[in-house]
């Protein structure tokens, strides 16, 4: 399972599995217990891999800043979401230093480093692109460099 498949609902804690989808609603199940439920198709729904985060250029992905952590911390667990304000702050400045400090909050971080541990517990440690992802930046690529040679 990767991050495309792991699902993040507004209004719920916890990270979710896609399974189906009806008319009017999502079938999900929680990765804590594995039970299944509905979810309204009008919730809000985000994929892992589409999530990112604010810096000072461009946004870096997620998976990007979990792979950073991971590299941080040696493949092991980081610290507590529970920590102190400062140290977390702290903490995600050594990851991602150029992160933007008015937009992202302390709460995005918490988030962050709460899923990199619940990640890392059910051993979901696998943070590089999927190939269905590299070869859509690839194909987009070739699409941008066919584009400039035929507008000469």
């Amino acid at each position: 399972m990767g991050l495309k498949d792991i699902l993040v609902i507004s209004g719920q804690s916890g990270l979710f599995k896609y399974i189906s989808q009806s008319r009017n609603n999502v079938i999900v199940e929680s990765l804590s217990d594995q039970k299944r439920f509905n979810i309204p198709a009008s919730a809000k729904i985000s994929m892992l891999e589409d999530i990112a985060v604010f810096t000072e250029n461009d946004d870096v992905s997620l998976r990007e800043v979990l792979k950073r952590i991971q590299v941080k911390e040696s493949g092991n667990v980081s610290i507590s979401h529970k920590s102190a304000d400062a140290q977390l702050k702290n903490y995600f400045a050594e990851v991602i230093p150029e992160y933007d400090k008015t937009r992202v909050y302390l709460s995005d971080i918490r988030k962050i480093v709460m899923w990199y541990n619940f990640l890392h517990e059910l051993g979901i440690t696998d943070f590089e692109a999927s190939e269905e992802s590299k070869e859509k930046g690839e194909s987009s690529e070739e699409n941008k460099e066919g584009e400039s040679t035929e507008n000469n």
